[in-house]
């Protein structure tokens, strides 16, 4: 199972896979695809602020449909108090996300540089 970073959410769904190393389109087209609820959250702030043109609902919807892409349903109070010890970000959606993934000892596909850094589970390349 792996986990995608907003940015990756949006790319897949826009069809700019070209942004997209080898080895992660591998691990898209070969493993289990999940995102935290807060990618969710983060896709309708972005449509809110006019930088997605579609809803969240319609994106995630899209990517289940055609790669099998699902919400994890993860107890929110155990992704919290995972997220609590990434002081290395002030960014919420990051701290959750990567605490997410992290849950599961699960790859994170993120080109965060700042998440590439500092969570070993992270992968660009």
């Amino acid at each position: 199972m792996i986990y995608l970073d907003t940015h990756v959410v949006v790319w897949l769904y826009t069809g700019l896979t070209e942004k997209f190393s080898e080895p992660v389109r591998r691990l898209i087209n070969d493993d289990e695809v999940c995102i935290s609820p807060m990618v969710r959250l983060e896709l309708q702030y972005l449509h809110e602020i006019q930088r997605v043109t579609d809803d969240e609902h319609r994106i995630v919807s899209d990517l289940a449909n055609r790669i099998g892409l699902h919400v994890c349903t993860e107890p929110f109070d155990r992704i919290v108090t995972r997220a609590l010890a990434y002081s290395w970000t002030r960014d919420p959606f990051d701290r959750l996300i990567v605490a997410h993934a992290a849950l599961q000892d699960s790859i994170l596909v993120s080109k965060d540089r700042t998440i590439l850094t500092n969570y070993a589970h992270a992968r660009w390349q």
